[in-house]
């Protein structure tokens, strides 16, 4: 399949600061895509330039196999961290005004308006103005304005901040469906269990150098440290002693008739022969193998590019 989106080799320099070195990513179609990294990494530069807000110095970005192009704005959808909306304006006028700029008409704008404030529960604050609204109200008007025009790729900049967790819910779950509905979604964050939620690939910036890349499942695999938690009842033996040299204990603790055990396997051993160790010695309630969080990924991949950076 090809990508929605891709940057090749993006070079951006302002003044004595080198914002994006030689970032390349790949972007693939009809998924939510991850664009990860620590504060002033890259991200938002590298954001700004697909939305052609500035230029990179070197390098080029593809949209749909070609390079981009000034009109590919108009199916691009951008929700930026930082909101804004006219506070004096009406929110029904305003987003009238918005939806127009991306190419709809005045009455499909108003059709497909009224559907989103209806999905959101807003539709009774269509003639307020918008310093009347709260930050989560505005937040979701902004959100509605980014897609209403129904565009390819959609890019969400910390989209559930200033959310409470019933509307982050709400907002997930419209997220999905515009990803099932054919929708290609940047989703930049900090919160990592909404990347693991939402996202099937990711990228991580750091140092303004892409330092990891791939699939959320593709990624936990290859980092994961051969941990297992196994609970089971009946154990007369001491397990280091049962298991010998091939596992080590990591941990035990004791609730009720149960052990709960995590083990880690050395090098050359593998899951089945340490169910073999244990069957003939304790009866197994569960077993299964611990996998990192994106979290874990994250913090050790950026303080790994820390060390080898000075």
């Amino acid at each position: 399949m090809q990508p929605a989106l891709e940057a090749q080799h993006i070079i951006k320099d302002f003044a004595n600061h080198r914002a994006l070195d030689d970032v390349s990513l790949s972007v693939p179609e009809q998924q939510i895509f991850g664009l990860l990294g620590p504060n002033g990494a890259g991200k938002t530069t590298l954001i700004r330039i697909i939305n052609q807000i500035t230029a990179p110095d070197s390098g080029e970005i593809l949209f749909n196999g070609r390079p981009l192009r000034s009109d590919d704005v108009s199916q691009i959808g951008y929700l930026p961290e930082e909101r804004g909306l006219y506070k004096k304006m009406k929110v029904g006028e305003q987003a009238m005004y918005l939806a127009q700029l991306k190419g709809l008409s005045a009455n499909e704008a108003k059709q497909r308006l009224k559907s989103w404030f209806e999905k959101f529960d807003i539709m009774n604050w269509w003639n307020r103005k918008v310093e009347e609204l709260s930050k989560g109200m505005q937040q979701k008007v902004q959100f509605i304005v980014t897609v209403v025009h129904e565009p390819k790729l959609m890019i969400f900049d910390e989209p559930f901040s200033g959310f409470d967790p019933i509307n982050v819910n709400l907002l997930k779950d419209h997220i999905l469906d515009l990803k099932n509905n054919g929708a290609t979604i940047i989703f930049s964050t900090h919160n990592m269990a909404s990347v693991e939620e939402l996202c099937d690939n990711i990228a991580l910036i750091h140092r303004s150098k892409t330092i990891l890349q791939g699939s959320v499942d593709g990624l936990k695999k290859q980092f994961k440290p051969d941990n297992f938690e196994i609970v089971y009842s009946n154990g007369k033996s001491d397990l280091r002693q049962l298991l010998g040299e091939q596992f080590m204990v990591l941990e035990e603790s004791k609730k009720e008739h149960e052990t709960i055990a995590r083990i880690h396997l050395e090098p050359g051993s593998d899951a089945n022969q340490l169910i073999a160790k244990l069957l003939p010695h304790v009866n197994i309630h569960a077993f299964r193998e611990i996998l990192p969080s994106m979290n874990d990924i994250f913090i050790s991949q950026v303080n790994k590019n820390e060390s080898s950076n000075g």
